[in-house]
Order: structure tokens, then sequence, then C-alpha cells
């Protein structure tokens, strides 16, 4: 979308929701009392103290929605149409402790459900996302991009430990402490010999389930369901880092590979030259994950997206649990450490919200209060309600 930007009351947002109709998407408007329990299940208790709680007379917990993709997605899988494609777009309050910064904020956004063509359902997003803010009156944007899912297959490659896969794919997604990780994983720990050695040398090497169904026994024989605050799935995780960690050091080869992955980045079709070098030269199977990024990067270029302006790096990541693949950040130009809109791929979310069958999900956020203060435009929409 180019040409000046709209003036008058409200009449940003007006252009940018009848863009995202246009496109396809209908507009949602999801309650704003939520149940509380899918926020911190998906996001941990820290979230807890961010959020604005309150309880129903049957004892659920409820909360003012502090973020607007988990309700459409809750809407959506209560519908008729939960399982088939769907698109949403939306524009509303959202209620969030944020330190000092107003706790009502709005969030305008996407959400694509059940498409089975990723790549091209995430060029789309990508597209529509750069449009927005040109909507809002940006000429340019700082485009960041990644991709968890080829993190996971790098490491589902070198055949880790289920433990060490799983740790560093979170340490990964936290990005604060992969670094140290690799180090510390690097090492093998010489721990005190103790009254459980027996236990830790059976777990070695063995995957979660079987570690928490062991744990959640001896605990259940001693009639216990937490020790020291901790619940039985993280003792289990804990007994089977110890173990791993006993069992030896990762190994240095997988150290190397790791760190030159992590330090590929380039525009997408330079980043497909040497992810697919390295790959070579190390001998793993990664190519699928690859020809998903090069199949990508094709359709984002047939959706008039100048590739040469589009930054893509294995290291780049949302500090999120939530995605699974594609992801990316709009910036400033020059000037932004707060994304303006940020999204991607988050397959797992509408089975961790009961779907008994998995949907593939895309999406992303636009922060209006930040393309407020970043486009001439954008002010007009400061403390408009849905």
């Amino acid at each position: 979308m180019t040409g000046p930007a709209p003036t008058g009351p409200a009449a940003w947002a007006d252009t940018l929701l009848q863009s995202f109709a246009d496109a396809g998407y209908e507009r949602a408007q999801p309650a704003i009392l939520q149940p509380a329990e899918p926020f911190l299940d998906l996001s941990g208790e820290d979230i807890r103290k961010s959020l604005y709680l309150t309880t129903d007379p049957g004892g659920e917990e409820l909360c003012l929605r502090p973020d607007l993709t988990i309700p459409v997605a809750r809407d959506y899988l209560a519908s008729s149409r939960a399982g088939q494609p769907a698109g949403f777009s939306y524009l509303g309050p959202v209620f969030r402790y944020r330190g000092g910064r107003p706790s009502e904020f709005q969030q305008a956004g996407i959400e694509s459900f059940g498409r089975k063509d990723h790549p091209a359902a995430d060029a789309e997003m990508l597209a529509l996302a750069i449009e927005a803010t040109a909507t809002a009156g940006l000429a340019e944007v700082d485009i960041r991009t990644g991709d968890v899912a080829l993190f996971t297959a790098l490491i589902d490659a070198l055949e880790l430990y289920p433990v060490w896969r799983r740790r560093l794919i979170k340490d990964f997604n936290r990005k604060r402490t992969l670094a140290q990780d690799l180090e510390r994983l690097a090492i093998a720990e010489v721990a005190p010999r103790n009254e459980y050695e027996g236990v830790l040398a059976a777990l070695a090497g063995s995957d979660r389930k079987a570690a928490l169904a062991l744990v959640t026994d001896l605990m259940s024989i001693a009639g216990a369901t937490a020790v020291g605050g901790r619940t039985v799935a993280e003792i289990a995780d804990r007994f089977l880092e110890q173990s791993t960690l006993k069992s030896g050091a990762l190994p240095r080869d997988a150290l190397d590979l790791i760190k030159r992955f992590l330090l590929i980045a380039g525009t997408p079709p330079e980043a497909v030259k040497q992810l697919r070098a390295l790959a070579a030269d190390a001998r793993l199977d990664i190519s699928a994950a690859i020809d998903a990024l090069d199949a990508r990067a094709g359709l984002m270029a047939r959706r008039g997206i100048d590739l040469a302006k589009v930054r893509f790096a294995t290291s780049f990541g949302r500090g999120l649990d939530y995605y699974t693949g594609f992801e990316f950040e709009l910036h400033r130009k020059d000037n932004g450490d707060e994304p303006l809109v940020a999204g991607g791929r988050y397959d797992g979310l509408l089975s961790q919200l009961g779907s008994a069958e998995p949907i593939p999900a895309v999406g992303f956020s636009i922060w209006v209060e930040g393309l407020a203060n970043s486009s001439a435009a954008g002010k007009t929409l400061r403390g408009r309600a849905s």
C-alpha cells in the first residue's frame, strides 16, 4: 500500500482494518475478560505479575486479556470452522502491567489458522505486516527474520540426548542462556556421588515421558506432589539433566557445528546458500528446513518484498517458547530496539488450547502505541477503543 498516509480521526485504523478485510481477514472481537489458565499455562507463572486477575463466583480465575492471539484462537476453536482454513484481523485494547507505562494499550494484528501452504502463509504475513507500517506512513522499516525450525532441525540431526535437545531449544527461545549452556554442556560435570546414583544412571539418555512417569510414581509412593516448590515435571527435568550431564559432555564437534550455524546471517538467499554449504560439509540432513526457507524467500519476492532489505539470521528469535518456525520483527529504521510489528508461526498453540488435531497457525501483532510514536498518521489512533 502506497501513497500519503490517511488523515483525520480514526482514518488510520479504518484504513488498516479495511486493508486486512480486502486481504480476506474478517474482524474478530473476542471478549475482554478471559480465563487466566491458558495464559499462565502457555507463558508460565512469571506472567502472573503482569496480569489483571479476578475470580468468578464459581472460583475460576479470570483476567483482562493481555494480548489478542490466544482469545482469537479460543474463539476460532469454539466455532464451527475449527480445523478449517480461516483468517481473522483485530484491533482493540489489551491490559498488562508494564512498569510505569499505561497498562491499557491498543493492539492490532492478524491470525491465520488451518492453512497447509506454510511458506505462502508465512510470506503473506510478512507482506501484510509491511503494508500495515506503510499505511501508518512509514516508508521503510528494518525487517528482521529467523526460523526456529532450522535450529530444531539442526539439533535433531545431531542426535543428541533428549534432555540436551529440549534444553538447547528452550535456551534458543529464551536466548540469554544459550551461549552459557553451550559451554557448560561441553564440559562434563563431576558431581559428588550420592545415594541415588543408580537412578541417575538408569535415566541417562531416556526421554522426558519415561522420566516423568518414574518420578511421578516415586512421589506418589511417598505421598508427595511437590518438593521445595518444584512440580513433578520440574523434578523429573532436573533428574534428567543431572543424569545426562554425568554421562558425558556435549560432543565438541556438535558444539562447533551449533556455533557455526548460529553465525549464519544475511539476506534470505545468502542464508540459504550458507546453510546448504554447512549441511553438505557436516553431512547433516536438514534439507527440508532449508527448502522451506528457500521457498518462503521466493514467495516473499513474488509479493513484492525486496529481499535485499530483509535480514535473516539463524540466531534470531523472539525470545519466547511460543514459536515453532518462521519469526519476524519490523523496527523503525535505524532507531528501534522495540519492535513495531512482530509475529511468526506457532503451530503448537491450538493443540495446547485443546484441539484434538494439530492446526497450523501464523500471525502477527502490531504495537499501535509504538507505531503511533513512529509515524505521523499513527498518532490519530492513540487511545482509540475497539
